[in-house]
């Protein structure tokens, strides 16, 4: 067992409507988001003794948070560079500062105009990217497109698969008034979408979105009705995010931190009634499923084309809700746990090969 196994519980979450043109700068976003949990949780912002947030250069650092949600004192605060692999982590720089007796009461954030304002899928311009530009990898999508080709081919999954994977996710945002994809896909309109980069079609990519999204993690004891972090890892190996050294481009994230995670629990995927898997890309959604041992590969088609994945994202993820760089599935983990049907509820944070899984457990 982690340290801080059971000693945070997530007390409030808040988000904003999510849009694909706010009309609003990103610090009022995260300070609506944040009065929403804080709201949620019954806490006063004057009693936030830790701020924490993440971003990839498209937010807004958390002094100017705190001070536009008038804390005069603030403590323990940071801002992490990094994207979709801190969305579970979080929760564990959350845990281990309650554990530690650091902070009591902390609002974690996440905000950004993903759409009207930073684009994620922009062509980076670094060193690395000189090299891959003039073979057509201009951004993400045609690096995790090239390792999603593979995986199918690997599998035998093919693009019949993948539209299980969006159409369940639509299906599943039907009832989510904040999702902003509810409309069914059947297999022809899929099949219609016009390609990103092969095989991953618009649909097959996570939206661009804005909007915010906010926790309150809490001491277990002041909050004892609240799910729990039970346990979170973070690690990762090359896989997609590096394929010059990656003996499988298709390892991404899970692949590593799976075995940490039921290693540092003793559960297993038996264990776990609702998966909030970080779907940037519907071929992350089966891979995942494998990772962590939901199904076996050879079982896997048979698995997608029956729907066995309803509990997969029941709000509609990534794909359909919208795109909080995956806080936004956290929040819904805890609305699961909450609504009292379910008892342990994984969350998972995608960086290709890196990335980040939690567990949370209902109180009791």
């Amino acid at each position: 067992m982690q340290g801080f196994a059971g000693r945070a519980a997530v007390a409030g979450v808040g988000m904003t409507a999510l849009t694909r043109r706010s009309g609003r700068t990103v610090l009022e976003l995260a300070v609506e988001a944040s009065r929403a949990a804080l709201a949620d949780a019954g806490v006063a912002a004057s009693d936030l003794d830790a701020v924490l947030s993440y971003h990839m250069n498209d937010s807004v650092p958390v002094v100017q948070v705190a001070r536009a949600l008038r804390i005069e004192r603030i403590g323990w605060h940071n801002d992490t560079s990094g994207g979709g692999t801190q969305a579970a982590s979080i929760l564990g720089d959350a845990a281990m500062l309650i554990s530690s007796g650091i902070a009591r009461n902390i609002l974690v954030y996440r905000a950004l105009n993903g759409r009207s304002g930073t684009r994620m899928n922009t062509v980076s311009t670094g060193p690395q990217e000189r090299f891959t530009i003039p073979y057509g990898m201009a951004g993400p999508i045609p690096m995790f497109a090239l390792a999603a080709q593979r995986y199918l081919h690997d599998t035998g999954l093919t693009e019949e698969h993948l539209h299980a994977v969006v159409a369940q996710s639509r299906e599943n945002a039907a009832g989510n008034p904040r999702a902003l994809r509810r409309e069914p896909l059947p297999l022809g309109d899929y099949l219609a979408r016009p390609y990103v980069c092969t095989p991953l079609r618009t649909v097959d990519c996570c939206q661009e979105t804005d909007g915010a999204c906010a926790l309150v993690v809490r001491d277990v004891r002041l909050a004892p009705e609240a799910p729990r972090i039970q346990a979170v890892v973070r690690g990762g190996g090359p896989g997609c995010s590096a394929m010059d050294r990656a003996p499988d481009v298709t390892a991404v994230f899970s692949a590593y931190v799976a075995p940490m995670l039921w290693e540092a629990t003793g559960l297993s995927a038996r264990d776990v009634d609702v998966a909030l898997l970080y779907d940037a890309y519907s071929w992350l959604v089966p891979r995942q499923l494998e990772d962590f041992g939901f199904v076996a590969r050879e079982d896997l088609g048979t698995y997608l084309l029956k729907r066995g994945h309803r509990s997969v994202n029941p709000h509609g993820g990534l794909l359909s809700e919208g795109y909080v760089h995956g806080l936004n599935n956290v929040a819904q983990a805890v609305r699961e746990l909450r609504g009292g049907a379910h008892e342990t509820a994984l969350v998972t944070g995608f960086g290709g090969g890196y990335g980040s899984a939690a567990l949370l457990r209902r109180a009791g």
